[in-house]
């Protein structure tokens, strides 16, 4: 049996010092195969970012093991070439878009360094690879010579996927990567996550509150709660049958079509 592309094992973050210490991340442990799709869900607060934060090396463990490859992510790289051999690897891609793009930075420019930073290619060969990115994206030679600011937030989130895939990672984290948009456009991007993980055979580890998303777009989800992983199986289980009350609150605070909101107000 071939073993998981990344194993979490008991990972652990805690914040502060003795009665101001905070556990943010309690024992959590998890596998993501390759070309797989993990999902982890849960409330704002719940430690789901954090675990992803370490995961991709942002945010440094208190305790537990981060394995990729074989190879244990919670010791330091032992040189800066195996430290940008970590970053290619394991990309993520945020929420919001504007803010981790460059505003005074060309779409085509921004692609291309990170193209030049990860591989030894010439002038030529560094357009062409950014024109297959924008391509894989859904983005044209027009959006590749303008600004961040002229581009729609779809737009923007393809920009930071192809920036992400630039450098050819095995494994692309995806933090609340839709939320911020509306739900055609949700509807656009995670339907493009899919062509890509086909084509491409990336794993997905994506980080949502979002059920309805991670039903779409994720083989196995874990429900977190307050640190701690409350649930773990595969999604189509976990979201249709689960036996696990939290799990089922996040289910039923779902709106469903002909929800009322102002049905909740009344019963106050």
């Amino acid at each position: 049996m071939t073993e998981p592309l990344l194993i979490v094992e008991n990972l652990t973050k805690t914040f502060g010092r003795g009665s101001a210490q905070a556990v943010a991340v309690e024992d959590v442990s998890f596998t993501l195969d390759a070309g797989g799709s993990l999902g982890i869900v849960g409330e704002s607060g719940s430690g789901k970012t954090t675990t992803a934060r370490m995961v991709i090396g942002l945010e440094r463990p208190t305790g537990g093991r981060i394995s990729f490859r074989g190879e244990d992510r919670t010791l330091p790289a032992r040189s800066a070439r195996r430290l940008r051999e970590r970053g290619r690897s394991i990309q993520i891609v945020f929420q919001d878009p504007y803010t981790s793009l460059d505003r005074r930075q060309r779409i085509g420019d921004c692609l291309a360094e990170v193209v030049r930073a990860h591989f030894s290619l010439g002038h030529d060969e560094v357009k062409a690879r950014v024109r297959q990115l924008a391509a894989l994206v859904g983005l044209d030679d027009r959006q590749l010579l303008a600004l961040p600011k002229a581009l729609s937030g779809g737009q923007r989130q393809r920009v930071a996927i192809a920036r992400a895939l630039a450098a050819e990672p095995e494994i692309l984290i995806l933090d609340e990567a839709v939320s911020a948009l509306d739900v055609s456009i949700q509807a656009q991007i995670l339907n493009l996550l899919s062509d890509i993980r086909e084509k491409k055979g990336v794993s997905y580890l994506f980080i949502s509150h979002d059920l309805a998303v991670i039903r779409q777009i994720t083989d196995d989800t874990i429900v977190m709660r307050h640190g701690a992983v409350v649930e773990h199986g595969p999604t189509s289980h976990v979201l249709d049958a689960t036996k696990n009350p939290y799990t089922r609150l996040l289910r039923d605070s779902v709106p469903r079509e002909g929800w009322d909101p102002t049905a909740i107000t009344a019963r106050r």
